[in-house]
């Protein structure tokens, strides 16, 4: 009898013991930091800053040349064969392309050190001199991290810049930096020929893509060398010529921001500020390494992306590409019954924008709604239990349960992404709560949440792989300090209780040199303390817990003050509204001179759809429908149901809003690469609108 009580006690001792563990963890301590005053953390293992994690290893040019040689045989870069590309032409007379990809073909890491030798000399044989900047304008692929190493091994400084950057912007950023030479696809060459009048200093561009016999017989007048990516490569095999390595201070990069408020800047990186990332970073993943494979498809001119493919190259992971457009089978350019990059890669690893996630879980959803039933009651029974369990019920210690619900619900969600997904890592804005945690529970898979900037090297805090709360970002990773100081004028202060409270500043050898060619701009957000360690002011406002965790809980430029006093933070709501099924983006307004905010909402087609019908209403035109007013107050009736969720004040939530039936893309400017909103720009566009919602 005694035994049996035993046994049965036993998972909840064990459990209590588990959840008493979880609290008391600390992540993160205080610590005594230079430059103004603050209440400072660090990361609990270190004791300062990591600088980089391999003995004599200082450049990102010699962790390549150490991981190749350590991973010889490997695979490391796998790109999809194209087998066809097929117009489909919808009801309504719009027609789009659809590809079908094989399967992933590899270069080990032997071989793509030789093709980055290659491409290394070939650049001097086209006559890239020393000193000389290039740029690399293009989607993230194979070609584009090859470039980058190339560069590296000739200590070249690369400018990165967004594929979907406007002509304004890419001539700002090519002839703010003197480039000379400028590597792109084909897409991007056309470009660069729309505006080829207007730049000053390029003299190469080498095309990943076959160049058209068009523009090679032009050669834009002499004006520039057009040679082909395969070219260079050979002629740098026929004529080899030797590395010419950088050291750490050296520049790697000059990153010029996705420009979501007004011309993009350009933040210079050296070699030692990304090596410290990357030595930080691959310390939060368990046993991360040869058995990993990782899905590239964020922009590499990302630091997001561009650091994650730096650590899963120096660890030894495989990196597949792929493209937000042809991510799942049922992304919008993969041809039907054809596999899209997650299911023909079956990843282990992935980096993700809130966007992204948000989509995957509204897609879910949607179906899960369109076909109800005991489908539909199954699924919200298993999710119900796994929250349950996830927040902290005694359930969460019947490890037989989850996997229960994994094999019998949630396979079909994890499938999504090619069911073997065992981290997330998401970064680039907040995460809602709602959707961390159903990809948690759907993908049975941890999201770690990271928080960095362009100016830090994507480097902050992160998420240790065993927190499962949500709405944190981590504690400070090994290469950071993080301190918090008051902002009097927004009432954050670090005596707050019961959390210390401020902007977020963050110091360590990850942070940048400053802006290119902006001294003015650099000095306002960089300072250096008396012990020569660099601080960068975020303008974040960050709180953090007991156990040295981070939260961000506002951002000084989105807080507009309300005609009565009342403060709107426009991100924080935002992210909150976000979360209703008829939100496919939204951009919250407030105006000083009113007393009320109001949003402009682009509609989620399907859902709207959806709905309408059960409604009887007429659904063929969407731009109509976005117009009705019956509509129009289903979605802020949904809108005011997320503000109650999140525990919204009254003048908080959009009093009016305007519903809109085109996405914003970055191809439509509204955001960025990133999916970041170009506030100013929208404001801008829909000027008229928002003036209607105010009359």
């Amino acid at each position: 009898m005694s035994a049996y009580i035993v046994g049965a006690l036993l998972p909840i001792v064990v459990t209590l013991v588990l959840r008493h563990s979880k609290k008391a963890k600390k992540r993160g301590l205080p610590v005594d930091a230079g430059g103004d005053p603050g209440f400072a953390v660090r990361n609990i293992t270190y004791t300062s800053p990591v600088e980089t994690a391999w003995e004599g290893v200082l450049t990102l040019a010699e962790l390549f040349e150490y991981s190749c040689k350590q991973h010889q045989d490997r695979r490391l870069l796998g790109t999809r064969k194209l087998i066809s590309i097929e117009t489909e032409v919808t009801a309504d007379g719009r027609s789009f392309d659809k590809v079908h990809l094989g399967d992933y073909e590899w270069l080990t890491y032997g071989q793509a050190f030789e093709a980055v030798c290659s491409f290394a000399s070939g650049l001097v044989q086209i006559g890239h001199n020393k000193g000389e900047r290039a740029a690399i304008f293009a989607d993230t692929r194979e070609e584009w991290f090859i470039a980058l190493q190339g560069c590296f091994r000739r200590n070249i400084t690369v400018v990165t810049i967004y594929a979907s950057l406007g002509e304004e912007a890419l001539c700002h950023s090519l002839n703010e930096t003197e480039v000379t030479t400028v590597i792109c696809g084909q897409k991007e060459l056309n470009k660069l020929l729309g505006i080829s009048g207007r730049l000053k200093t390029v003299k190469n561009v080498i095309c990943m893509d076959e160049i058209p016999q068009s523009i090679i017989n032009s050669e834009m007048n002499g004006n520039w060398k057009i040679a082909s990516f395969s070219k260079v490569q050979l002629l740098g095999q026929e004529c080899n010529v030797g590395a010419e390595l950088p050291i750490s201070t050296d520049i790697a990069v000059i990153m010029y921001t996705s420009g979501s408020t007004g011309l993009p800047k350009g933040v210079m990186m050296t070699h030692a500020n990304v090596l410290a990332t990357v030595s930080a970073v691959m310390t939060i993943v368990p046993g991360l390494g040869k058995k990993d494979t990782y899905l590239a498809y964020l922009p590499m001119a990302h630091i997001l992306e561009l650091a994650a493919e730096s650590v899963m190259a120096a660890v030894g992971c495989a990196i597949g590409y792929g493209s937000p457009l042809t991510l799942t089978d049922t992304s919008n350019k993969i041809k039907r019954g054809t596999k899209g990059d997650a299911t023909a890669l079956v990843p282990t690893v992935m980096t993700a924008v809130p966007a992204i996630l948000d989509r995957v879980r509204e897609g879910v959803l949607k179906k899960l709604n369109v076909t109800g039933g005991l489908a539909k009651k199954l699924f919200d029974l298993a999710y119900s239990r796994r929250l349950s369990a996830m927040n902290g019920s005694w359930f969460g210690a019947w490890g037989l349960e989850k996997l229960f619900w994994n094999f019998l619900v949630f396979r079909k969600v994890r499938a999504i992404l090619g069911g073997r997904l065992r981290f997330l890592l998401s970064g680039g804005a907040p995460l809602s709560g709602d959707t961390q945690r159903f990809i948690n529970i759907c993908l049975s898979a941890p999201i770690g949440q990271g928080y960095g900037l362009t100016e830090t090297c994507a480097g902050g805090t992160f998420s240790e792989f065993d927190d499962l709360t949500v709405g944190r970002v981590g504690a400070p990773l090994p290469c950071s300090f993080v301190k918090l100081i008051d902002w009097p004028e927004g009432g954050y202060l670090t005596s707050d209780l019961p959390r210390p409270r401020g902007e977020i500043v963050i110091g360590g050898p990850n942070v940048t040199l400053g802006y290119f060619k902006n001294e003015e701009k650099t000095r306002e957000s960089y300072k250096v303390d008396a012990k020569g360690m660099r601080w960068f002011y975020t303008g974040d406002i960050g709180q953090f817990h007991a156990d040295g965790c981070l939260e961000i809980i506002d951002r000084k430029k989105d807080i507009i003050k309300l005609q009565h006093g009342e403060y709107v933070s426009l991100g924080k709501v935002e992210s909150a509204l976000s979360v209703s099924p008829y939100v496919d983006n939204i951009m919250l307004h407030a105006d000083p001179f009113h007393s009320y905010c109001v949003a402009l909402v682009v509609a989620s087609q399907q859902a709207v759809q959806a709905w309408a019908s059960k409604q009887g209403i007429d659904t063929n035109d969407f731009s109509e429908l976005c117009r009705k007013e019956e509509v129009v107050k289903e979605v802020q009736a949904s809108l005011v149901k997320e503000a109650k969720k999140a525990r919204l004040e009254k003048f908080e939530i959009p009093a009016k809003i305007k519903l809109l039936s085109n996405p914003w893309t970055p191809e439509s400017g509204l955001v960025t690469a990133a999916l970041k909103l170009k506030r100013d720009v929208v404001r801008k566009a829909f000027s008229e609108d928002l003036s209607k919602l105010y009359a």
